[in-house]
Formats: structure tokens, C-alpha cells, sequence
């Protein structure tokens, strides 16, 4: 949606360009989950530390010299700085944000002593691996991302990764949730594509929606009695014409799959009453499709 939308704001018909961009965009939300999950790592090496710094003082008190050393010892956290293939893969894709950046590290480790849920923690004597992982699947959710800090840095830092933080927040919750302590190495490093198609198909869908622009206008054209085409929201057309490129080019893709999610694309992104105009005219476009015997689908279909 984005790379259309920037080639109708350029007046360029660069659509290599945007192709780039786009794969280039997908590879950085990869980029993103390393950045956050390495983030996890730093803050776990600032508290250790931290208790390095406390045990050389030289008035150093009782608690400095014998510290609580269990968040440091959390279970999950050594796992993921011991994790070796993790590392090479966020050094190969030059992964040291942290290290430049640390301030940050710093908040949000001050934000995680302040917690309650730290306190709670701290104070039990004894703790497995599921209590350890419980505990960072909290301060991550809680703590971590929804940080306004955090936010700020990521929105200076890369252009696409506002709008990739949902996902990646959610898919790296999920590796933690079902993390356990014989896990293998990669299970942290999901593959970016399922599949060669998968990629394919994000390369498919901007040039099939970009070439056939003119076509699918044709579909939306009398099926806004009130509205004249020029008068209809630019993304709101760019949002409908990618899903009845769906519908006649991905033969694949169920139509109320396809719908569903143009409307939550279009109550993140466009006016607070789009959802329901697009949803007026991809209803009229699908009984359309229908009537003329042009809805091929396989699989599931309509269902």
C-alpha cells in the first residue's frame, strides 16, 4: 500500500524502484525483530554490569558486595546472550544499535527496577525456567513495548518501522511465550519468508495492483452514486483496488480474508469512516464478480 501510494505521490511510474524499496522495507522489519530481541540481551549485560560497578566501590554496602543476581540469572536472558547463532546473525546484518545507542538501554532497565513486577520477582527464592520466562514475556509486554522512548527512536531511526512494530511486537511475543529451556538455537530466528512464493507474492501484488490501476478503477467507477471518483480519498482507492487485485489475481486468497484485512488496513491508516465505504464497495464489487462468473477461486474460496 505504501510503495503505491508513494508511486502516485511521485508521478513516476518507477515501479522497479518501488519493488526495491519494498523488499528493502520487509528486510528491515527482520531488522527490527533482531534490534528488539538483542535489546533484551543489552539490558540483561547494563544490570550485570551495574553489579561489577557496586562491587568495586570502595565503600561499597552489604547488598553491592552480595547482590540478588536473579534477573541477571534469568534463564531466558543467558540462553538468548549465549545464543551464538543469534549473534552471528545480528552481526552479519550489523545489529550494534545498542551499543551506540545505550541511553536507551539504560531507561528502560531503570523503568524494569521500578516495576513492581521486578520487586515481585526479585523477592522469590527460587525461580524455574518458566517462571524466569514468565516474567519476561510481562516486562517485555508491559515495559518494553509499549516504552515512549523506544517509539521515538525507532520512528527517528527507520522510516518503515512504525508501522512494522505491531507485527514484530507480536511475533517476537510469541517466540517468547513458547521459548523452553532445551529450545534449539535458531528458533529465535524465524525464516523472514515461509516460502519463495511468499516473497513472491508481496512482488506480485504491487505490480499487478500498479499495472492494472486503470483496469480496477473500471470496477469501482458507479458504485459510489454520491461520491465522484476524484472526490474519493487516494488511499481509500489504493486500498480497494489492491483487494479486488486479490480477488481476480491471487485465486488463492479467500474473498472475506481479502476483505478483512483491507479494513484493518484502513482503520489503521485512512479516515475513521473509510472501513465502512470500502467495505460498501467491495460488497458491490464481489456480487459483480460474481453475477459475471469472474470470481476464480480454488481452495477454500469463498468461504
Amino acid at each position: 500500500m505504501q510503495s503505491i501510494y508513494a508511486l502516485h505521490q511521485s508521478k513516476t511510474d518507477s515501479l522497479e524502484k518501488e519493488e526495491k524499496f519494498l523488499l528493502n522495507s520487509i528486510d528491515n522489519m527482520y531488522n527490527l525483530y533482531l534490534l528488539l530481541l538483542s535489546l533484551l540481551v543489552e539490558i540483561r549485560q547494563h544490570g550485570e554490569d551495574q553489579i561489577v560497578l557496586s562491587q568495586k566501590k570502595y565503600l561499597a554496602t552489604s547488598e553491592e558486595k552480595n547482590p540478588n543476581r536473579k534477573f541477571i540469572d534469568n534463564k531466558l536472558l543467558r540462553a538468548l546472550a549465549a545464543n551464538e547463532s543469534l549473534a552471528e546473525v545480528q552481526e552479519e546484518r550489523n545489529i550494534a544499535n545498542w551499543k551506540l545507542d545505550d541511553e536507551y538501554v539504560v531507561i528502560i532497565y531503570q523503568q524494569i527496577l521500578a516495576s513492581s513486577a521486578y520487586k515481585e520477582y526479585m523477592s522469590l527464592k527460587e525461580t524455574d525456567f518458566d517462571t524466569d520466562r514468565d516474567f519476561i514475556v510481562h516486562i517485555y509486554k508491559e515495559i518494553i513495548a509499549t516504552n515512549e522512548k523506544l517509539y521515538e527512536y525507532l520512528e527517528d531511526h527507520k522510516l518503515t518501522w512504525l508501522d512494522d512494530l505491531p507485527s514484530v511486537n507480536t511475533l517476537l511475543l510469541k517466540k517468547l511465550k513458547k521459548a523452553s529451556e532445551t529450545g534449539a538455537e535458531g528458533y529465535f530466528l524465524p525464516k523472514l519468508y515461509k516460502d519463495e512464493d511468499d516473497r513472491d507474492y508481496a512482488i506480485q501484488l504491487l505490480r499487478k495492483a500498479v499495472l492494472n490501476d486503470e483496469k480496477f478503477q473500471q470496477y469501482i467507477d458507479g458504485k459510489t452514486p454520491n461520491w465522484d471518483a476524484e472526490r474519493i480519498a487516494e488511499l481509500d482507492a489504493i486500498i480497494i483496488k489492491m483487494a479486488i487485485c486479490e480477488f481476480l489475481k491471487f485465486a488463492s486468497i479467500p474473498v472475506k480474508v481479502t476483505i478483512n484485512e483491507y479494513l484493518e488496513i484502513a482503520k489503521e491508516y485512512s479516515t475513521p469512516k473509510s472501513s465502512i465505504f470500502i467495505n460498501g464497495i467491495l460488497d458491490k464489487v464481489v456480487k459483480e464478480l460474481e453475477a459475471n462468473n469472474s470470481l476464480k477461486k480454488v481452495g477454500r474460496g469463498l468461504v
